[in-house]
């Protein structure tokens, strides 16, 4: 793990969130990214981290003096305690944790190998586990989890076996933590975002064509005929993380009313 340089961010500071102190964890891209901003805009200070030194750098950057970048991969226990004792260091306490850090591949489960299975099953869910195991003691009461799942952890779709199931048992962990958590007055939820715009579209490894594949794909089987954008997952993020202060082991569907079988009337 290593902390990157910081340079002046030009970020207009709004007031609802002054004086909160969140992790973002898996942070340099995409929705995670986006949520990172979302809340440092609105006066919070922020810790993010991602397993790419040069995704970090590139966050750290744009993002300035008031949020922290990380190289850490959660699938790895020792870099966790490590986060651990980095937090402790920078914030004390935390009011909100957001477990984004994930991997998707698109594999025939017939092409499904030992290491490619144990790989996302320890980024995924493994890591997902003890990061919060870790992170727990650190939520101050009155604080939160937010989870990343997928539409995927419902359904079958080709290729999809592993990584839906390491999503379902996430949905399966916000419960759990809920009831773990719920003594200390700490709330666990979960997003589940559908198709989302983002420079991988979420998969790891496509090529261009895939890629554009895959958008239309989602353009067309999404009830709204489009896809979602970072800005519309993180805003649902930060509801469930500072605004549902009733409401704890719920999921979130974030997908354009895909996973709710709703019908396009064309």
């Amino acid at each position: 793990m290593e902390t990157i340089s910081k340079e002046v961010s030009t970020t207009k500071i709004n007031q609802r969130y002054v004086g909160k102190k969140a992790a973002v964890i898996g942070g340099t891209h995409g929705i995670g990214l986006a949520t990172a901003k979302l809340l440092m805009n609105e006066g919070a200070k922020v810790l993010l981290t991602g397993k790419n030194p040069e995704n970090v750098r590139n966050a750290q950057t744009e993002l300035g003096i008031n949020a922290e970048a990380l190289c850490s991969d959660i699938a790895n226990l020792i870099e966790i305690k490590t986060l651990a004792e980095q937090i402790t260091k920078w914030f004390g306490s935390i009011d909100f944790v957001f477990v984004n850090a994930g991997i998707a591949m698109l594999e025939q489960f017939e092409m499904v190998t030992e290491q490619s299975y144990d790989s996302t099953f320890n980024l995924n869910t493994r890591g997902a586990f003890f990061c919060v195991q870790q992170l727990a003691p650190l939520v101050s009461p009155g604080g939160s989890f937010v989870f990343t799942t997928s539409i995927a952890n419902v359904g079958g779709n080709p290729g999809m076996s592993v990584y839906a199931a390491t999503k379902a048992a996430l949905r399966s962990f916000v419960k759990g933590f809920a009831a773990e958590l719920l003594p200390r007055n700490i709330r666990v939820n979960a997003v589940s975002p559908g198709f989302i715009h983002t420079r991988t579209m979420g998969v790891t490894g496509l090529s261009g064509d895939q890629l554009a594949y895959f958008e239309n794909l989602g353009n067309e089987i999404t009830p709204m005929k489009r896809h979602g954008n970072v800005d519309e997952v993180a805003k649902a993020v930060l509801f469930l993380a500072f605004e549902a202060t009733f409401t704890t082991g719920e999921e979130l569907k974030v997908d354009g009313g895909l996973g709710q079988n709703i019908k396009h009337p064309a």
